[in-house]
């Protein structure tokens, strides 16, 4: 066979609503690879990817592949930087066969609205219009007329939470071996309706409004020349215009049926838009309710200071209602709060510390606390990942502390980092299982964490910028009518991206 194909992308979720901007040190933090270096990527998108080139021999010509948790807009500095870096890596490496970029579909730049779109449309600028173009994205991808435009297929992750981004790189790279090959024409057509909702009902297990939505489609595949399904549930934080929902078709040459399957399940996911919004309690009411349960323990979802989801993690709102209920049984809440780690450090194991805590970093949602505690242990805050998106990959969470308030333990960390399963807690010494409260700062990973130890999850809430709902959310660039906002729309058709 012997193609060659370029490889390349940025993979970050970006949130405009809070978070830190992300900036060159934070896609140091988790992966900032470059040439031969992407090669040794065994997990993920990427490592998918390059299995099933090498086994169809085809030679990658790897270019940057840069990756970080979510934030706020990446910075311009750095968006310039690795977007010139990619382009350049993309002009040295011709003449190719064809590219494979792994996106997320759901970032923002300080001085650009839509990364993803501006990166394949410069890449195709680059390749020109007979090299094929294959993207693979985060089912949580806020998919534009422009990725439509310049991608010949967009493939998405089909789990939530995400455990197949090895096998969505696979997929990808055989789409685009079998374009090579002239077994598929891609037709492409994309369904949009103004469905913002957040993630907490947007797995894809179970019996739920989304998971059906995605076994529907994914039913197609296959049948009748359809190539590949996407449904996406947007990432609701950014505020950009033309946001929503729907279903992405990839048909063999067939653009009417690729629009009337895309159109079919967009529909779908309009008429089931109800089961998707969350139902929440302040966290008294949520404590008070998790008292009336024997044992443990139960997780608190403080889904509002999401890290996955571009939030700072330096909420202390579930901390403050936790020391003012001061419920028997341990309590273990995280914190972003550089200043108070390094007190702690400072002060050493053992001792007792007062540090003023909280909304330092991202202070629109809220004041800190002053509290008092003993520091239990102190870490350099690096733990390794153990499944999903980072599988394999080494994390920073910097100088972290354990303070122990009372009966409550607090993980102090420097850095923000994603919630996959509990690997921040086991790093830092705490045993999630002996705790009668956890907080759990996530809309769907917390299942992945702490399902094999419990069924009492309750949705909290409280202020920040990945609220359990977009309901009462003032976008600036987002006009209205759209749902939950607007629970009717009369006259609502799907919008078609083809």
């Amino acid at each position: 066979m012997g193609y060659r194909i370029a490889l390349g992308g940025i993979f970050t979720e970006c949130n405009h609503l809070g978070g830190l901007p992300i900036d060159i040190e934070r896609f140091e933090q988790y992966e900032l690879l470059r040439g031969g270096e992407v090669l040794d990527m065994g997990s993920g998108t990427v490592g998918g990817m390059l299995e099933v080139l090498r086994a169809n021999d085809a030679k990658p010509a790897p270019i940057i592949y840069a990756s970080t948790c979510a934030g706020g807009p990446i910075t311009s500095e750095c968006y310039r930087q690795l977007k010139s870096e990619l382009l350049d890596g993309f002009q040295e490496s011709l003449p190719i066969d064809g590219v494979l970029l792994p996106l997320h579909g759901s970032s923002t730049a300080e001085d650009v609205g839509d990364p993803e779109g501006d990166l394949i449309q410069a890449v195709r600028q680059i390749v020109g219009d007979e090299i094929p173009i294959v993207v693979t994205l985060d089912l949580h991808a806020h998919v534009t007329a422009k990725m439509v435009e310049f991608a010949d297929a967009l493939i998405a992750w089909e789990t939530y939470p995400h455990r197949d981004s090895f096998s969505t790189g696979q997929r990808g790279a055989r789409m685009l071996v079998d374009i090579l090959e002239g077994r598929c024409r891609p037709a492409m057509a994309m369904a949009k309706v103004p469905v913002l909702t957040s993630g907490i009902h947007g797995g894809t297990d179970g019996d739920g409004g989304f998971a059906n939505l995605m076994r529907q489609a994914k039913s197609r595949e296959g049948r009748d020349g359809v190539l590949s399904t996407s449904v996406f549930l947007v990432h609701p934080y950014l505020d950009l215009p033309e946001m929503g929902s729907g279903c992405l078709v990839i048909t063999d040459d067939d653009m009417d049926k690729a629009v009337s399957l895309a159109t079919e399940i967009a529909e779908e996911y309009w008429e089931r838009r109800f089961e998707l919004e969350a139902e929440a309690l302040t966290p008294l009411d949520a404590i008070a309710e998790g008292l009336k349960i024997e044992g443990g323990p139960v997780v608190l979802v403080e889904t509002a200071d999401c890290c996955g989801g571009g939030a700072a993690g330096d909420s202390i709102v579930s901390l403050a209602a936790l020391l003012e209920a001061k419920p028997v049984g341990t309590s273990l809440v995280p914190v972003v709060d550089p200043e108070a780690a390094a007190a702690c450090h400072a002060v050493g194991v053992s001792q007792t510390v007062t540090v003023s805590l909280g909304h330092k970093l991202d202070p629109r949602w809220g004041k800190p606390i002053e509290v008092t505690g003993t520091v239990e242990r102190l870490s350099d805050g690096r733990f390794t990942y153990s499944g999903g998106v980072w599988d394999g990959v080494e994390a920073e969470m910097g100088r972290s502390a354990v303070l122990e308030i009372g009966s409550i333990r607090v993980l102090v960390t420097t850095n923000a980092t994603y919630d996959w399963r509990d690997e921040q807690f086991q790093c830092a010494g705490l045993d999630p299982a002996t705790a009668k409260f956890i907080v759990a700062k996530n809309p769907m990973n917390f299942r992945e964490a702490y399902g094999a130890l419990t069924n009492t999850f309750i949705v909290l809430d409280t202020p920040g910028p990945t609220p359990a709902t977009v309901k009462h959310v003032e976008f600036q660039r987002l006009e209205r009518p759209f749902f939950p906002a607007d629970e009717d729309i009369p006259g609502m058709r799907p919008v078609i991206l083809s």
